[in-house]
């Protein structure tokens, strides 16, 4: 469950979606997250980093091997991400459209 809470807070797996292909900065981390604060960024990366999951690099942070294992976990709900939003777009279109 604690695992669970980790990842449930708001911008936590959006963090480590983004460090999936290598580590980043903070700042690239507040470009590729529109709307993330500062204050909150620092505070995911702090919670993450105490979890095992990230650590600091010298080229910002990066994945853990347990982070890494995480990326891979997440991949089938990825997958079925990108199936349902496909289903999605029919939905959004505006009826006038249709």
């Amino acid at each position: 469950m604690a695992a669970l809470d980790l990842f449930g807070r708001r911008w936590a797996l959006r963090i480590l979606w983004e460090l999936r292909a290598g580590p980043l900065g903070a700042r690239a981390l507040l470009t590729r997250c529109a709307g993330l604060s500062s204050s909150v960024l620092y505070q995911r990366l702090r919670e993450l980093t105490s979890g095992g999951i990230i650590a600091s690099s010298a080229d910002g942070y990066e994945l853990t091997q347990l982070g890494t294992a995480l990326i891979h976990a997440l991949r089938p709900l990825d997958e079925w991400a990108i199936t349902w939003a496909q289903t999605q777009e029919p939905n959004d279109q505006n009826p006038a459209e249709a």
